[in-house]
């Protein structure tokens, strides 16, 4: 029974012997604190709203009866706590659930800081080296599809992603795509230009033209560098990529990467909506 969550149902065709099914949620942003965490990560408890914990158990309740995998792209928690991290731990146990991180799963206040390499490793080791789970990149298989996870959450790829990348695609297999922040894509970027005019898109790979409405400070943290490009041009080019499943965004959308290459845009947050994608 569906109580909170807004499903989408989506399929796709990649040549499979029986069909997989994925769950794809995103944003959940817990907000859980205690006793161990300060006053100031207390106050932040209430900044995403009531119900996060109740509403990702439902997710995975569903997934568990109708699905083969639940694929989470991010932004579990919506800061660094102890709280979170201790809940997340035990969430991501569940060998139902395949992960990888966004980057409020590294936030330590949420917004006081340049979020860098530095950070990320920073706020990696207050957690006691990580979630339990592989974060930076992670992949399972699941009736004979390869689910990839990248954590490209600061709007970068790096040179050994790619590698590893092209390792997975050598296994042979139909590959899944798992990253929180979506690709550049026009339409995608035309739409929440649309839906939020004053805002940058939040999107991985503009160029210089699209990065033109944008602050500074947003254009120089959304740049892409060589090695982002060279994943962009990399995975637009893998035919074993058959789809990219991303969040960040706080809305549904689907659109092409390049022909055949779908980018599902699942949305999160205050909204609560899940994907339930199909492989055939």
């Amino acid at each position: 029974m569906i109580k909170q969550m807004k499903l989408e149902r989506s399929t796709l065709k990649i040549g499979l012997d029986k069909p997989v099914r994925l769950l794809h949620v995103t944003d959940t942003h817990l907000t859980l604190t205690d006793g161990r965490d300060d006053e100031r990560k207390r106050a932040l408890s209430g900044r995403m709203g009531e119900g996060a914990a109740e509403y990702l158990y439902e997710q995975i309740e569903y997934a568990k009866e109708n699905c083969d995998l639940l694929v989470h792209t991010g932004d579990l928690m919506d800061f660094v706590s102890a709280a979170n991290v201790d809940f997340a731990r035990k969430i991501l146990q569940d060998e139902k659930i395949f992960f990888i991180a966004g980057n409020h799963d590294y936030s330590q206040y949420v917004g006081e800081a340049w979020e860098d390499n530095a950070y990320r490793m920073n706020s990696y080791m207050a957690m006691g080296y990580g979630l339990g789970v592989p974060m930076f990149f992670n992949s399972r298989t699941v009736g004979g599809v390869n689910i990839v996870g990248i954590d490209n959450s600061y709007y970068r790829f790096e040179d050994w992603q790619i590698w590893r990348l092209k390792r997975e695609a050598e296994k042979g297999l139909p590959v899944i795509l798992a990253f929180h922040d979506p690709l550049f894509e026009q339409s995608l970027y035309d739409h929440h230009m649309a839906l939020h005019p004053a805002a940058p898109t939040y999107l991985v790979g503009c160029d210089e033209e699209h990065l033109l409405p944008y602050s500074e400070f947003r254009a120089v943290q959304q740049r892409p560098d060589e090695p982002t490009l060279k994943m962009i041009e990399y995975i637009k080019n893998e035919p074993a990529i058959k789809a990219i499943l991303t969040g960040h965004l706080h809305f549904n959308f689907v659109s092409e990467i390049r022909e055949g290459l779908p980018q599902f845009v699942t949305g999160g947050g205050y909204e609560r909506y899940a994907r339930e994608l199909t492989l055939t």
